[in-house]
């Protein structure tokens, strides 16, 4: 089973992690968060988030997701990659993280491009009817 990381901004992860918790109908084993503050040194941080890469990887691989894309998170997060074991993506979402979850028993790189195209494919813009 792929592992997953959320580097984010403030308590986004968390948030996430308890959302798609909700929307799953159960606690998701290895899947956790590491939250960065405006304060944090990104060479402080880098050993946790190589620690939870570790904690998280069980043989299959670890999928990062990062929410902004040049952020002091994602920049964290790009470090970690390793093409095979640690693939990383930008943008995260609760789409993107359901989907990542539903296909976390596949290959990494399966599991990264279904949970890429989850993210993009839950962006829609919702019309409505007549009033």
């Amino acid at each position: 089973m792929i592992g997953i990381l959320i580097i984010s901004h403030g308590n986004l992860g968390d948030s996430l992690i308890h959302c798609v918790n909700h929307v799953m109908g159960q606690k998701s084993e290895q899947l956790t968060y590491l939250s960065i503050t405006v304060q944090d040194d990104p060479d402080v941080v880098m050993p946790k988030a190589v620690e939870l890469v570790k904690q998280l990887d069980r043989g299959d691989g670890v999928l990062v997701l990062s929410d902004i894309c040049g952020a002091t998170p994602c920049n964290i997060a790009s470090r970690l990659v390793k093409p095979g074991s640690v693939e990383c993506l930008a943008g995260v979402n609760l789409p993107m993280l359901v989907r990542a979850l539903t296909y976390r028993n596949e290959p990494l790189s399966a599991v990264a491009e279904k949970a890429l195209s989850g993210g993009r494919e839950g962006v829609i813009r919702i019309d409505t009817g007549p009033t």
